[in-house]
């Protein structure tokens, strides 16, 4: 029974690692159609609503390019490295067998690159907003306060539709 909730906590922190990496996962994809699929255009974050209502300066869209390639090159092989191991997994488990100990095993093994993941996304959100003006960053809050809000009213509706 320890093993079954040792299990069920791993999944559980993989899953919230995933929801918070996927967006910076996608927007440092090459993909266009994937960032497409996410509400993003261009392919690149600086074409995402947040910061197309910042009004940076052409200075700025280059620093923050900048900052986006140099990361992308210690991004990429985490995330491709992820990657594999979730197909290790999908793959062991489309037998119609559930292979406990090697999902838990692969999930082992991916929270440590999932957590090294974040952290680069941190540095790299860090330095992007370093880039920014101060009326910019609190124009960004204003921005995120008001996603938040709208993400916080849409999750009330559909649950008050069920």
């Amino acid at each position: 029974m320890v093993k079954l909730n040792r299990f069920r906590a791993i999944a559980l922190a993989a899953v919230m690692a995933l929801a918070i990496a996927a967006p910076f996962a996608i927007a440092q994809s090459k993909d266009p159609g994937a960032q497409r699929a996410h509400g993003m255009r261009g392919g690149d974050r600086m074409s995402g609503a947040f910061f197309r209502n910042l009004d940076l300066t052409d200075a700025q869209k280059a620093q923050m390019k900048q900052i986006r390639e140099a990361h992308s090159q210690s991004l990429r092989p985490l995330m491709e490295q992820i990657r594999a191991k979730r197909q290790e997994i999908h793959q062991a488990n489309q037998g119609g067998t559930f292979n406990e100990s090697l999902v838990a095993q692969k999930l082992t093994e991916i929270a440590p690159l999932e957590a090294k993941l974040m952290g680069e996304q941190f540095r790299t959100h860090q330095e992007m907003l370093s880039v920014l003006t101060a009326e910019q960053k609190a124009k960004l809050e204003q921005l995120r306060e008001q996603q938040k809000t709208r993400w916080t009213e849409r999750k009330a509706n559909k649950q008050s539709s069920k």
